[in-house]
């Protein structure tokens, strides 16, 4: 339990490049997560987020299998799933049976690449559970990036898609697009989910994608309040997390997930005390 809390070694280690591109990484995660993680909460796309997180670990192990960029692959994978999941379910009664069917051919597919692949186990583990070491200058460019990308789009079509999320009957009924929306920002969501993979992990960027949205929804009913205080969240779980998990040299997603449960359970704690008090 010692290395736990070695404050001296988590000092000497944050002094090193791949440690600090690490960080940098998880702030730009904690930002795209908290910016989209209330509109996915909104939407009830949880479980799409896993779907998606779940291709994206094909994708991975694609390329780790070809010797590609694993980084581009969960990429390419996590796009794939939000076109795919778009395109199948166009019923909000089939989205979450389409969801559980590609997601199990996925996760299947993707088990199977892991283990023809002959190489550093350290590789596999990495894709499920996350990985610091992972961080080099093409992969903090390739994450710039696309993060760009995500906020210029999602700067572009906010207002709609907020509409859309909060009534979609009424905006629909206005000439909303919402299935083109709903398209679009399911991209959006693949995206930043695939980013996660190689500093989350596949299995746990739900915390990341999620918790941070959830709790803060808990607290506030303000789109513009819940998307400052998850961001907030969403940044703390990230760079705490990393930050947690340099001494004892565990895997980054088990104290990204601690950390944003912790602060689930206050806010739903604050939540709680407030309906206590109105009664």
């Amino acid at each position: 339990m010692d290395k736990f809390f070695d404050f001296e070694l988590t000092a000497q280690l944050l002094r090193l490049d791949f440690v600090v591109a690490a960080l940098f990484a998880a702030l730009v995660l904690g930002l795209l997560a908290g910016v989209l993680g209330p509109l996915i909460v909104s939407r009830n796309m949880a479980f799409s987020v896993h779907g998606t997180s779940e291709l994206a670990l094909t994708g991975g192990a694609a390329a780790l299998l070809l010797g590609w960029d694993t980084g581009g692959g969960a990429l390419a994978g996590a796009i794939v799933a939000a076109l795919v999941l778009g395109l199948l379910s166009r019923r909000s009664s089939d989205y979450d049976s389409v969801i559980g069917v590609v997601l199990a051919f996925g996760l299947g597919l993707g088990v199977l690449m892991l283990w023809l692949y002959k190489g550093r186990s350290s590789n596999k583990f990495g894709l499920l559970t996350g990985q610091i070491v992972g961080q080099d200058f093409a992969s903090l460019a390739l994450l710039i990036g696309c993060a760009v990308g995500v906020f210029a789009v999602l700067a572009v079509i906010y207002r709609p898609l907020l509409f859309a999320s909060v009534d979609p009957a009424v905006a629909q009924a206005r000439g909303v697009p919402t299935t083109m929306l709903a398209l679009v920002f399911a991209v959006l969501v693949g995206v930043a989910t695939a980013l996660g993979v190689r500093t989350v992990g596949s299995l746990l960027v739900l915390a990341l994608m999620v918790t941070p949205a959830a709790a803060a929804c808990r607290v506030t009913a303000s789109p513009l309040r819940a998307t400052l205080l998850s961001v907030l969240f969403a940044v703390v779980s990230a760079v705490g997390g990393i930050v947690l998990s340099l001494a004892p040299g565990a895997p980054v997603s088990a104290f990204v997930t601690a950390i944003s449960f912790l602060i689930y359970l206050v806010c739903w704690g604050i939540s709680r005390s407030r309906r206590q008090l109105t009664q």
